[in-house]
């Protein structure tokens, strides 16, 4: 296994954590829609989420990135 395979199977992993941050962020706004509640408690789980959201893009566009590197690289 040489260091292109390696940065290989290390973006596709950050690339598959990256998703399920986002499919984790789906899951929460739908779970907060479902429940209602007041705009202050809807508010706070949204900025929570933005957050947690725009770190779990970055990891997979840094995967993404990491794994066509080392298939260039290749």
């Amino acid at each position: 296994m040489t260091i292109h395979d390696i940065l290989i199977w290390c973006g596709a992993a950050l690339t598959t954590a990256g998703l399920a941050g986002i499919v984790w962020c789906i899951v929460a706004v739908a779970r907060a829609k479902r429940m209602g509640g007041d705009d202050a408690a809807m508010r706070a789980t949204m900025h929570r989420v933005v957050a947690v959201n725009m770190g779990a893009l970055a990891a997979s566009m840094l995967g993404l990135m990491a794994v066509v590197l080392g298939i260039m690289l290749r």
